[in-house]
Order: C-alpha cells, then structure tokens, then sequence
C-alpha cells in the first residue's frame, strides 16, 4: 500500500451503510420507477410523434436508459444485501462481477438529440449522474486503489476525500 493510502480515510464503507446510502437507494429506485411510467405513458405517446432521425435514437436511448438503471438498481440492491447482513462481501463481489457501471454512455450531438422529448432528456441526465455517483461509490468500496489513482499526488488528502464524498452523494 502507498504512503498515501496508509493516510487516507475511506470513508465510503461508512457511506454505504448510513442514513446517505438510504437516501441514494431511495434515489435509485424512484428513478427506476419515474422512468418506467414515464417509458410506458407520455414517453410512449412522445415517442410516435417524432422525426425518423430521433425516433430511431429515442428507441437506443430507451434501450440504453433502462439497461443502465437495472445495472445501477442490482448494486444498490447488493450493497443494500451486504449492509444487511443478508449476503457477504465474497458473494456480492461475485455477483458484482456481472453489474456494468461504466458503460452507455450518451451522444449528445447525435442527430435527432435536440428533438427528443425533454422530460427524456432529463431522465437520461439523471440516470448518467446517478450512475456517475454509484461507479464511485463502488470504487471507493470495492477497488480503493483504483479509486486513490483518481487523486493527484500534490492535491491535499482530506479535500480529495470531502470532493469524492460530494460526488457520492451529490452535494456541492
């Protein structure tokens, strides 16, 4: 382990089992909820309605939007498993194995973007930070060193860890 390591505080072990956590679990999974209604109701009235171009990319893009939401709801389903008790650590890592958080990404200059319905845009937006802020968290967790690399050596340590606790939980 570095010299800085031995200095540094995870304090994301913690944030996974607190109050924070609930709150991001609660986030998660609304969302979840806020775009299958949506995919399933105006979304799906919106959809018949637009150009060639931007149905065809409202169709990736739905695709795309559901399959990061179900990446980002089964690890918060684990962790949720892990802090009560319910699983491991060795099982979840290898549950975890199967769970993308770093993948679909959005192309915003893709022809057909600006004619997509906002109330889409806006969910597509906030899965991309939800999902941003579950990868660190998972990091921080799961792969401290990979984390630490994200770090650089002449910035101060506890800024560094208040920073990556803003992106966790989306304070500013």
């Amino acid at each position: 382990m570095s010299e800085r390591g031995l200095n540094t505080v995870s304090f994301a072990g913690h944030a996974a089992s607190s109050a924070q956590f609930k709150a991001l679990y609660a986030e998660g999974m609304g969302l979840v909820e806020e775009t299958a209604s949506y995919l399933d109701g105006p979304g799906r009235s919106a959809s018949k309605v637009l150009p060639r171009m931007a149905s065809v990319l409202y169709a990736a893009e739905s695709m795309r939007l559901t399959t990061r939401l179900m990446q980002v709801a089964s690890w918060l389903l684990l962790q949720r498993a892990v802090n009560n008790g319910e699983m491991s650590r060795d099982q979840v890592m290898s549950e975890k194995s199967k769970v993308r958080l770093d993948s679909f990404n959005v192309d915003r200059s893709a022809p057909g973007w600006n004619d997509l319905p906002d109330a889409f845009r806006d969910l597509i937006e906030r899965s991309l930070r939800l999902q941003n802020r579950v990868a660190l968290l998972d990091r921080e967790i799961y792969r401290p060193q990979e984390a630490s690399a994200f770090v650089p050596d002449n910035q101060n340590g506890v800024k560094a860890q208040i920073k990556l606790l803003q992106t966790a939980f989306g304070t500013n």
